[in-house]
């Protein structure tokens, strides 16, 4: 059987800050902190957000503010429970919230 679990993903960069640290080590630690079965953070190499302002790794480019992807993990009254946290630390970026099909799960 498998169990309905959901894949929170948050969009930000690297210069959003949220109490003077950026805002993907806080949403892990925040998500370590209130039991979350699996979270990962995900620098992209290349990307733009609303101001379709390419950022990129290219060393000529002057770009230093990268995109950050931020997927959380679990099952989905956890996820339900933690969304509203989430939502009150992200103040700019982009929040999805899919379900996913876990096969195999060691919790």
């Amino acid at each position: 059987m498998i169990d309905n679990w959901k894949q929170l993903t948050v969009y930000t960069s690297e210069s959003t800050r949220w109490q003077h640290k950026p805002l993907h080590l806080a949403i892990l630690e925040l998500a370590r902190k209130e039991g979350i079965s699996g979270a990962i953070v995900t620098r992209g190499i290349e990307g733009f957000g609303p101001h379709h302002a390419l950022q990129t790794t290219n060393v000529l480019a002057l770009a230093s503010d990268l995109p950050i992807e931020i997927r959380i993990i679990d099952r989905a009254v956890v996820i339900a429970a933690f969304l509203p946290l989430v939502k009150e630390i992200v103040t700019t970026g982009l929040i999805t919230l899919e379900d996913i099909n876990v096969v195999y799960s060691s919790h």
